[in-house]
């Protein structure tokens, strides 16, 4: 347990993200509570003095950053074991200095250093975008990750090379004219252990399939007249696992998009398929007929225990099953998802998951950390699942990035969650021509993308303002459906006011 005091709400958030990142499995308090079986092991302190308040006589700083470590060790809190103060000016450089300050007491403390640094966003490479629309060549943008945030060269390398790559496929891109559509199915043909997105499974809402595809063609029917007089890029169909509708449900939907959208400059056409056990050949020939382009069948490893234990009803010969039927119905594009720390997983079950993977060569991977949500039953149920080993090292991430490289595959987008197992990063590599440009869209937030279904969030970009505005459609599928009309005059009073 940590016990964690500050005097200013702008550095709780920080400093308690920073605490997670060196102590992953810490429990973090603002006050001991009174059934505490246990003393804290930390007591940080943090205050931010005001210029007025600290008689600075520096012009340029208008605030005084201290930090204070105390361990306990014999129950007193009375001696500091390390304490730290800095001057800054203003938010976002007082926000800097003081995660360099947290950074290096905390290196201090464990021994230990962070392959991102302070970074601790989703968003890493948009800061490298960023720098490189500047004009910043990779030297000074390596130097600038390194200094400012403590970025590891091999992962401000990483970063360089994924945003120069989203920037020369993004820049085909018209950001003012064109736009994005997803559509979200939610139901899936079971929850996994490691999942808290909004899913619901299959044997549970069969009866409310129908009524809930109702609901959404009527959002995606308002949406298409909202956006007449835009270019629709790409067309992304997630979850949940959309494979999970019936082949009539899925051509519906298909066709009602052709219908009412206009599809002939359509850069990308993707439903991730997913799960190997939801999909079929009529449902891969409907898919082919309607022209998706590509396609995703998850199989996260190729490790049939593990399957077993993160509750994905399939074997690892379904996985491949399903892969040798989508090349058979002529797709040529498609993407696998593995998740990297799943329980019990060693760098022996990564390895043979690769070697598997290789053997199918898909057209671009995803490879993922595991992050522990809240809300999954792997977090809920934490007792249960504790004594299993939760593996993932900068060898073991270091391996994937090598096996990528070795099938003819380039990283180009990448994203970053809290309580990320070895606080690593998910990356997408491709070959050459087989990038996913919604992946890019959602990473780097430089077009609009309108989203429909339960869950669903439009984000709609104003590139001139530097500005991005949300609107949120309900999780609850229920609720949704019930609602839909609201859902939709979200969107109306957004556009139209």
């Amino acid at each position: 347990m940590i016990l964690l005091e500050f005097n200013d709400a702008e550095q709780e958030n920080d400093s308690r993200v920073m605490l997670k990142a060196f102590f992953p499995e810490a429990k973090i308090v603002t006050s001991i509570p009174e059934n505490a079986d246990e003393a804290p092991e930390l007591f940080v302190q943090v205050r931010v003095i005001r210029q007025e308040m600290a008689g600075l006589d520096n012009a340029d700083c208008d605030r005084l950053i201290r930090i204070y470590f105390h361990r306990d060790s014999t129950d007193r809190w009375d001696e500091y074991e390390d304490e730290a103060q800095q001057m800054a000016s203003g938010k976002k450089e007082a926000r800097n200095v003081f995660k360099r300050m947290m950074y290096d007491m905390l290196k201090k403390l464990t021994g230990r250093e962070l392959p991102w640094g302070t970074l601790t966003g989703v968003r890493p490479t948009k800061i490298v975008y960023t720098l490189l629309e500047d004009g910043k060549n990779d030297h000074e943008i390596r130097d600038y990750l390194k200094k400012e945030y403590y970025v590891s060269e091999k992962k401000g390398d990483l970063a360089i090379k994924v945003a120069s790559n989203e920037k020369r496929l993004l820049e085909k891109l018209d950001y003012n004219n064109g736009y994005s559509l997803y559509a979200g199915i939610p139901f899936c043909p079971t929850t996994c252990l490691y999942c808290s997105f909004t899913s619901y499974p299959l044997a549970v809402w069969k009866d409310r399939v129908d009524t809930y595809v109702d609901a959404m063609l009527k959002e995606l029917e308002f949406t298409s007249r909202l956006m007449k007089d835009k270019k629709l890029d790409t067309f992304y169909m997630g979850g949940g696992t959309p494979t999970t509708l019936e082949p009539e449900q899925l051509d519906r939907v298909l066709s009602f998009f052709e219908e009412h959208f206009d599809t002939t400059g359509l850069k990308e056409y993707t439903i991730e398929a997913g799960r190997p056990d939801s999909i079929t050949r009529d449902k891969l020939l409907i898919m082919k007929k309607h022209g998706v382009d590509r396609i995703s069948i998850n199989p996260q490893t190729m490790n049939d225990d593990t399957l077993k234990l993160i509750g994905r009803h399939h074997t690892v010969e379904q996985i491949k099953e399903a892969f040798t039927l989508a090349r058979e119905c002529g797709f040529d594009n498609i993407n696998m998802d593995l998740i990297i720390g799943l329980p019990g997983e060693t760098r022996e079950h990564i390895e043979r998951t690769m070697r598997e993977v290789a053997l199918l060569a898909p057209d671009s991977l995803t490879v993922h950390s595991l992050a522990i949500k809240r809300a999954a039953r792997l977090n809920i149920f934490w007792e249960k699942y504790k004594d299993y080993a939760m593996v993932n090292t900068d060898d073991i991430i270091n391996m994937t990035a090598d096996c990528a490289a070795a099938m003819g595959m380039e990283p180009y987008y990448l994203y970053r969650q809290k309580n990320m197992a070895g606080n690593f990063e998910n990356v997408g590599y491709s070959k050459p021509g087989r990038e996913g440009i919604y992946n890019i869209l959602i990473m780097e937030e430089k077009q609009t993308i309108m989203a429909v279904g339960a869950g669903a969030s439009t984000k709609v970009v104003f590139p001139e303002e530097n500005r991005i505005e949300r609107v949120e459609n309900v999780k609850d599928v229920t609720t949704y459906i019930e609602n839909i009309d609201e859902m939709i005059d979200r969107k109306r009073r957004f556009f139209y006011g």
